[in-house]
């Protein structure tokens, strides 16, 4: 079921649809794809389909374990920055980066599962955050880098 099709009075399964739906569609980019076309440089920075992916993995894991779980980046044996987040291993592979990525996905609903929206999370670096807001912040990362890996897609099957 889309995010569109849930009833709109349930907000929480909503934005749990939401981001459903974008993490069905990040991986979806890399579907049928080779090594060489998912680790493909099309921009001048370190972007690419399976970087995307590895990013929104390390995105996530920063939101939903480190902002609403507690721990630490270093903790969590996690790069410190964003841009380190793109940056390919060289035994980074489609299926390597899709399995940390369900991996990812299934701790952060783990995380969240008990939590109301309107919980107040402190793992942030800048402060408190509501559950409801990690959700926004979290939504806007995946629809901004699913846009992202669209545009790669279509260039690198043009090729």
């Amino acid at each position: 079921m889309g995010w569109f099709e849930v009833p709109l009075d349930d907000e929480r399964t909503q934005l749990d649809a939401a981001v459903e739906d974008y993490r069905v569609a990040i991986e979806a980019t890399l579907d049928s794809l080779t090594e060489d076309q998912a680790r493909r440089r099309l921009v001048s920075s370190a972007t690419t389909l399976l970087g995307l992916v590895k990013h929104v993995t390390w995105m996530q894991r920063v939101w939903f374990e480190e902002c609403v779980g507690g721990s630490s980046r270093g903790e969590l044996g996690l790069v410190q920055g964003p841009d380190d987040s793109f940056r390919l291993a060289d035994d980074d592979t489609i299926a390597s980066v899709t399995a940390a990525h369900r991996e990812a996905c299934a701790t952060a609903r783990t995380k969240v599962a008990d939590l109301p929206l309107d919980a107040v999370v402190t793992g942030h670096r800048s402060g408190p955050r509501t559950l409801r807001w990690v959700y926004l912040q979290v939504l806007r990362e995946l629809a901004q880098h699913n846009g992202h890996a669209d545009i790669l897609r279509e260039q690198v099957l043009a090729d």
